[in-house]
């Protein structure tokens, strides 16, 4: 299940990623956004590497904390859910 698990988060990640991208570009030349539902969604999900790696790269979504508490919230409740994903004293109630 690790490896998996680790390649779902890895593909997650870059797509995030690519949607921050995305987004910043959009932002930038004032074209239709991504809407922040579904760059949240995207990092609970599983993506949330990839959007604080496109947060800091892209400097995009930084300022607004509304925003940044969401995120910091899809980042906990991914932690936890690999946690018990992966711990061993947790196999039994899987």
């Amino acid at each position: 299940m690790g490896v998996e698990l680790a390649y779902y988060f890895a593909a997650l990640s870059l797509i995030t990623f690519v949607l921050y991208a995305v987004d910043k570009s959009a932002a930038i030349k004032s074209r239709h956004r991504i809407s922040e539902r579904t760059l949240h969604l995207a990092s609970l999900l599983g993506g949330w590497f990839g959007a604080f790696l496109g947060q800091r790269l892209f400097r995009h979504k930084t300022k607004k904390q509304p925003f940044r508490i969401i995120f910091w919230l899809t980042v906990i409740a991914n932690v936890s859910v690999f946690i018990l994903l992966t711990s061993p004293s947790s196999i039994p109630f899987l």
